[in-house]
C-alpha cells in the first residue's frame, strides 16, 4: 500500500451506471466523465459506465475526449466548452461531438471541419436560464438556421437547480427548452434533445426526452434527497507512520490549538492538505483506524494528519480510512463537504494528487 491511496471501485460504478439507465429506459444514457472522471479516472470510469449500460459519453474540453479515443474508445462522445483558439480539427476527424452555443462557435468548427476534412456533428445548445454557455434566446433562430447545413444530432441544454426537488425555475427551463425544440423543428431540423442531469434524471422523468446525463450520480453521489441505492465509488485511505504517547497538558500540530486533557496515545497519518485533505477539517474530523471512528486532533498540515487514540494500542502500518462508502460507520466524502460548506463534488474532483496512488478494484 502507498502512504496514501484512492480506491475506486469500479463494480460499484457498474451498479450506479445501470440502476440510472433503467430509470430512464426510453433514453440513451451520457455517462459524464469530464474532470478526469470526477477525479476517478476518465479511461476507466468510460470503459466501465459503457459495460454497465452507457451509451454517450461527456466530456467538457475537446482534449478530453481525444483522450477517451487515445485510449481506443469509440462510443459517441460530447465535448462542450473549449477556449476560443483551442484546435478543433482533431475532435472532429476523431468524430467527437461538438457543442455549438453561438455563431462564433459554429463559425470555429466550420473551419475546424474544413481543416479536417470530416463533416462535423453539432449538438445546438440554448441558454434556458442558468446563464453560461449557451445560446441566448433571441438569437437562436437564426443559430438553427445556420447550423442547417450541418448535421445536427441534438439541441441541448443544461438545469440550474434540478438538485432543489419543485424549484420553478425548472418548469420555467422546460419551457424555454420546448420553445428552442420548436424553433429547431420550424426550420426543418429534427433533432435529439437532452437537458437532463443527474438530479433530473432521478426526479423529473419528464425531462429524460432522447438522452439523459448523469454525472455525480454514477459515481454513488446522490445531488438529491432520495434513496435510490446508490453506491459511492470513491474511498481515501492511509496508514500509520508513527505513534507516539504523550502526557496531559501536551499540544499537537501548528498553533497548539489541541491539548491532551490526559494521558493518550496518537497516530501520524502521512497524508495532509498537499494530498487532499481540506485544512478547514482542522478539529472537526474523524478517520476510521482500528475498526473505530477516531477524531484528528491539531490542524490539518500539509503532508499529515494527528489522530487521537486514547489508551488503545495502535500498530504502525494499520490502515487509515479518511473517507469510503460509510459501510463500516467510516466518514463519506458527503460529510468532508457538510463539514467544509461545500459540496461533495468538490471533494472527489480534488483527490487527484502526485503524491496519492489510484487503484481499482
Amino acid at each position: 500500500m502507498a502512504r496514501s491511496e484512492v480506491v475506486v471501485d469500479l463494480g460499484a460504478l457498474r451498479h450506479n451506471v445501470a440502476l440510472l439507465a433503467g430509470l430512464a429506459p426510453a433514453a440513451d444514457t451520457m455517462a459524464v466523465v469530464k474532470a478526469d472522471g470526477y477525479g476517478h479516472g476518465a479511461v476507466e470510469v468510460a470503459r466501465a459506465a459503457l459495460e454497465a449500460g452507457a451509451t454517450w459519453l461527456g466530456s467538457c474540453s475537446t482534449a478530453e475526449a481525444l483522450a477517451l479515443r487515445t485510449a481506443g474508445i469509440q462510443a459517441p462522445v460530447l465535448a462542450w466548452l473549449d477556449a476560443p483558439d483551442e484546435d478543433l480539427a482533431a475532435g472532429i476527424a476523431a468524430d467527437v461531438d461538438m457543442s455549438v452555443s453561438s455563431l462564433s462557435d459554429l463559425r470555429r468548427v466550420e473551419k475546424a471541419a474544413e481543416e479536417a476534412d470530416a463533416r462535423p456533428r453539432i449538438h445546438l445548445k440554448i441558454d434556458t436560464g442558468l446563464s453560461r454557455n449557451g445560446c441566448q434566446p433571441a438569437d437562436w433562430p437564426e443559430l438553427v438556421e445556420q447550423a442547417r447545413q450541418h448535421e445536427v444530432v441534438a439541441i441541448w441544454s443544461h438545469l440550474a437547480s434540478a438538485d432543489v426537488i419543485g424549484d420553478p425555475s425548472i418548469d420555467l427551463q422546460a419551457k424555454r427548452f420546448d420553445d428552442a425544440y420548436e424553433v429547431a423543428k420550424a426550420h426543418g431540423l429534427d433533432p435529439r434533445r437532452h437537458i437532463a442531469n443527474s438530479a433530473a434524471l432521478l426526479t423529473r422523468p419528464d425531462l429524460h426526452f432522447d438522452l439523459v446525463r448523469p454525472g455525480i450520480a454514477i459515481y454513488g453521489l446522490n445531488p438529491v434527497p432520495t434513496d435510490h441505492d446508490l453506491r459511492p465509488v470513491m474511498s481515501f485511505r492511509s496508514r500509520v507512520a508513527l505513534t507516539k504517547r504523550i502526557p496531559a497538558g501536551e499540544s499537537v500540530s501548528y498553533g497548539m490549538t489541541w491539548t491532551a486533557p490526559e494521558d493518550t496515545t496518537l497516530a501520524l497519518v502521512p497524508a495532509g492538505y498537499a494530498d487532499g485533505v481540506p485544512r478547514a477539517l482542522s478539529g472537526r474530523m474523524e478517520v476510521l483506524l482500528h475498526g473505530k471512528r477516531r477524531p484528528v486532533v491539531g490542524r490539518v498540515c500539509m503532508d499529515q494528519v494527528v489522530v487521537d487514540c486514547g489508551d488503545d494500542e495502535i500498530a504502525e502500518g494499520a490502515e487509515v480510512v479518511l473517507f469510503g462508502d460509510g459501510s463500516r460507520g467510516e466518514p463519506t466524502a458527503t460529510e468532508w463537504a457538510e463539514l467544509t460548506g461545500t459540496i461533495d463534488y468538490e471533494i472527489v474532483c480534488g483527490m487527484y494528487r502526485p503524491r496519492v496512488r489510484r487503484i481499482y478494484t
